[in-house]
């Protein structure tokens, strides 16, 4: 049993809910039953409750971000468009890209002390403690006394830096985190209390898993709610207080919950490894080559086995496919910065211009329970599983047509008075803040196939070793993404927005096209790897590098 064999390496584990009896499905039933998910280990929930704390502070602190670069000090509060620093939209866009750049170029840092050195859970609990000191320099140089003497600028700047650090550490190991809180890696038949047989699958497992994970998050972005409304009836200092707060009791279910946690131990860093096998893999001409079945006697001893090299080689597969994401990022990032912006050109009324992002967390929270719960089950009962590769085909698209709308509502912004194609800076031109909601709602309904994808995708094909590292790469993409921000930052101005608009979509709608007709194999072969792979890994070794069974690998014994 899987719960015994990690037992005997010094893991926690939660009760299984295995039957007492396990059937393996056979090509029958896979053709015939329908796939489910289990049941999800309360120590997952645990982790969603820390993710949610620290996503609540996240979006709670960086909502009031373009307003707070961009405009300058109200003369009092309430204020009808609150400002502090008075930088301008290029400055605000250029920092707000520059802190999702580093927020998403540190999980690497986080992903190696995480898998060398401390473990995923201490690598979090440290990073937390950096992220709180990052939490208070932001709420200490945002205060009246400090904007009026200057300190504001170069407090909010050092806030960045140590901010993007913590949260790095954090969020390459927190979602690999509570995907190992599910043990169970082989489908299985059961019987429901209707009397129906169903497949419960590990993929379909994962696959409600992340959609909880993502729904965590999302819960907690609507931080971005309260912050803006404290923004414009108090200041800046009162709306990041309030994520601060929030934060605190995080870092306490991190400490209180350590005992509930499955946690799997450092196991050391495979970059020498990876670079050994890279080496060898160019010097024979083959990836294959490099396994140690397939060497010549006279090949110097390996420090790795054939199911490394096969885990590899799903690794570069992996990412290849997420070399895919950056544009879709590109997409993304738009909301936070540059469409914030926008609103604040339309009439809000008594609504802070940035409060508007927050229904994208408010689709997500409505849409991810539909889609697990109907849309998903609905569909793998028709006979359409909406495999990864299908599903981040579908995220591109919807990306593309929300930068489509916003275009068109840059345009017809452009068209009305008093300002036409130049509002930014003057006023509100006579148009309803309501016109951009379309764009947040297909936003989040593009990440919900594309960024929960990705996120499943990259864990199930990370080998064990370096399953922080992979999830750490993938959100690498983001940051390459915030670079391609950056490149467009000259045309965030009037009246260019609409054509930067116009041309993320084309682009993006060009990209999903391309990745299905690459990779909607991908679909196909998966399924059978997984399961070939998971035969490959029935073989436990215990700490001290005792042999538990023995297994077959191209015809020759293997341990």
């Amino acid at each position: 049993m899987e719960d015994e064999k990690l037992k005997e390496n010094g893991m926690a584990v939660q009760v299984s809910d295995l039957p007492d009896q396990i059937i393996e499905p056979t090509a029958e039933d896979w053709k015939n039953l329908r796939e489910v998910a289990d049941k999800i280990p309360t120590s997952a929930f645990l982790i969603i409750l820390i993710e949610f704390c620290e996503r609540f502070t996240f979006y709670g602190l960086s909502g009031p971000f373009q307003n707070y670069i961009q405009q300058p000090p109200p003369p009092s509060y309430p204020a009808a468009v609150p400002g502090a620093l008075g930088k301008g939209q290029q400055t605000a866009t250029a920092l707000t890209t520059f802190f999702n750049f580093w927020c998403y170029c540190t999980p690497i840092l986080g992903a190696i002390i995480a898998d060398k050195y401390l473990g995923k859970y201490k690598t979090i609990l440290v990073f937390a403690c950096i992220y709180l000191v990052g939490l208070l320099i932001l709420t200490c140089s945002s205060v009246p006394a400090a904007i009026e003497n200057g300190a504001a600028f170069p407090g909010f700047v050092v806030a960045l830096i140590i901010i993007g650090f913590g949260t790095g550490g954090i969020k390459s190991n927190v979602s690999p985190l509570v995907a190992e809180q599910y043990q169970h890696s082989k489908p299985y038949v059961r019987t429901l209390k209707n009397g129906d047989r169903v497949i419960v699958s590990p993929q379909a497992t994962y696959q409600k898993l992340f959609n909880m994970f993502y729904w965590g998050i999302n819960c907690g972005s609507l931080a971005a709610v309260s912050t803006p409304i404290i923004e414009k009836n108090v200041g800046f200092w009162a709306a990041f207080l309030l994520p601060t707060c929030v934060f605190i009791p995080g870092i306490v279910l991190v400490i209180v919950g350590k005992g509930w946690y499955v946690q799997t131990p450092p196991r050391g860093s495979v970059f020498f490894e990876v670079a050994t096998v890279m080496r060898m893999a160019i010097k024979h001409g083959s990836l294959e080559k490099c396994k140690p079945s397939m060497m010549q006697e006279k090949d110097e001893k390996v420090s790795w086995d054939d199911v490394f090299v096969d885990e590899l080689r799903r690794t570069f597969r992996a990412c290849v496919v997420f070399c895919w994401f950056p544009l879709y990022w590109l997409c993304y990032s738009q909301m936070t910065n540059n469409l914030v912006s926008m609103v604040a050109t339309t009439q809000t009324g008594a609504v802070p211009n940035d409060i508007m992002q927050n229904i994208n967390p408010m689709t997500l929270v409505i849409c991810i329970p539909v889609m697990d719960r109907l849309i998903y089950p609905g569909l793998r009962r028709l006979g359409f599983p909406m495999r990864p590769m299908s599903r981040i085909t579908c995220g591109f698209v919807f990306a593309s047509l929300a930068m489509a709308y916003t275009a068109g509502m840059q345009h017809m912004i452009y068209t009305r008075p008093p300002y036409y194609d130049h509002p930014t800076g003057h006023g509100k031109n006579d148009l309803t803040a309501a016109v951009v909601v379309p764009s947040y709602v297909l936003i989040a309904i593009s990440e919900i196939f594309a960024s929960v994808t990705g996120l499943e995708y990259a864990f199930k094909k990370a080998p064990e070793k370096m399953k922080s590292l992979v999830m750490s790469l993938f959100l690498f993409t983001n940051c390459i993404g915030a670079i391609l921000g950056f490149a467009l930052v000259s045309v965030a101005v009037d009246p260019k927005l609409q054509w930067m608009y116009a041309g993320i979509s084309a682009s993006m709608f060009v990209c999903a096209i391309l990745f299905y007709v690459c990779h909607g194999k991908n679909d196909d072969t998966d399924v059978a790897e997984d399961n070939i792979m998971r035969d490959k890994k029935d073989v436990c070794v215990a700490g001290g590098g005792e042999v538990i069974e023995e297994y077959e690998l191209n015809g020759k014994s293997a341990v």
